[in-house]
């Protein structure tokens, strides 16, 4: 009889790293363990509901984490099956060709990576296909070169966001559509699963269109009877032979009580702050700093996106449903006033007055709210961390 606690390959987190690799594994026919510390993301009305999405916060998680100065930091994070995937806007960008080089910021330099563009570029192409990107190549300036086309036709502008996209085009600037994940069939809108509905961007996908990692990684997987996911199960630490050189065992904290698990290859993908978190409280005699870390490296230079939303309220009401179509990247690398990169330019979902009364003062009144809303184009301004040591877990 089969040990029921081994296997031949554990993946810990279910989200675009863990559940991607997971749906390319299974078809081997190996033993495939896949943890996840959340649970499926329940679908309910409150789905589609900005007060109880936004204001309420129903899908975070109510965890507490401390900052650098030990206060209390409630992170914006989710764990469900398919991690933060179910809530992202659906924005499946590259990396720019020359991102993976070095490149000098105002605030200081960008290393290096140790691979380049051109060796990750099957593998974009392969996810394109996987998660139905829906763009057009060329378009944006910084456009890296790409092996095919995107497997689907860029998603059209609404009639407001087709008019900015003129102007921003007559006043010199290269806009382009966003690429999206999203399966949504324009030609034929009654068979499409997108409706493109208004509650796209941070909520999860009620009629399950939206391309994330529990759709179309995790589901499928699950049909290969050689794949089991556990839900609800928190990996503790990692345990090492006496050696020090191999996971022998995979602490797992579940439905209250404690679980060991065994593989011979074990994946951690529990995103860029808890896989950190997990290596370094698996520290023991062989390794006193964490798993992984003799460099004293794992959980510093934490790199995340600095982003800004920037309300443009018009005279002309703004009627626009599904928003997130458009971008513009040409001061991506800078221009002749300020040669340093700025960053990408998109927009959000539709704002509504419900989700703006989140950050709004509290003697806003809620008509003003509304008002607002109904005449804002909503655009998302994306920047980065620089690696810095000190910014860490």
């Amino acid at each position: 009889m089969a040990n029921e606690s081994a296997y031949d390959v554990i993946v810990i987190g279910s989200g675009a790293g863990g559940g991607t690799l997971v749906h390319n594994l299974a078809p081997s026919g190996k033993r495939i363990l896949l943890l996840e510390r959340g649970d499926y993301v329940r679908r309910e009305k409150e789905n589609w509901d900005p007060t109880a999405v936004n204001l309420d916060g129903r899908y975070q998680t109510k965890e507490v984490w401390k900052d650098a100065r030990g206060r209390d930091l409630h992170p914006h994070t989710n764990y469900a099956v398919g991690g933060n995937t179910k809530f992202y806007g659906a924005a499946l960008f590259r990396l720019r060709k020359e991102d993976f080089g070095e490149i000098r910021h105002h605030g200081g330099i960008s290393p290096a990576w140790p691979v380049a563009y051109d060796e990750m570029e099957p593998y974009y192409t392969r996810a394109e296909r996987m998660y139905h990107v829906h763009g057009e190549h060329g378009e944006d300036p910084t456009d890296p070169y790409a092996s095919e086309p995107y497997p689907h036709p860029a998603v059209s502008h609404e009639p407001r966001l087709q008019h900015l996209a003129e102007d921003f085009a007559r006043s010199g600037l290269k806009p382009f559509h966003t690429p999206l994940g999203i399966q949504i069939d324009e030609k034929n809108p009654n068979r499409s699963q997108c409706i493109r509905c208004g509650t796209c961007d941070g909520f999860p996908c009620l009629v399950r269109a939206k391309a994330d990692a529990q759709v179309l990684a995790v589901d499928p997987a699950l049909e290969f009877p050689n794949v089991t996911l556990l839900t609800n199960a928190f990996v503790e630490r990692l345990e090492t032979i006496p050696s020090g050189r191999a996971v022998s065992k995979v602490i797992v904290r579940r439905n209250g009580g404690r679980e060991e698990y065994s593989a011979g290859v074990v994946v951690v993908s529990a995103g860029a702050i808890n896989s950190a978190a997990l290596l370094l409280r698996s520290a023991n005699d062989r390794h006193p700093n964490g798993l992984a870390n003799r460099s004293g490296v794992v959980g510093r230079h934490y790199m995340g996106h600095v982003n800004s939303i920037l309300m443009a309220v018009s005279k002309c009401p703004n009627p626009t449903i599904f928003q997130k179509t458009l971008s513009v990247n040409d001061f991506y690398f800078g221009d002749e006033d300020f040669p340093y990169p700025m960053g990408h330019i998109s927009f959000v979902g539709k704002l509504d007055g419900a989700t703006l009364s989140a950050g709004a003062p509290a003697i806003a009144p809620g008509f003003t709210l509304d008002l607002m809303a109904r005449h804002s184009l909503d655009f998302w301004l994306t920047s980065e961390d620089l690696p810095d040591p000190e910014n860490r877990v």
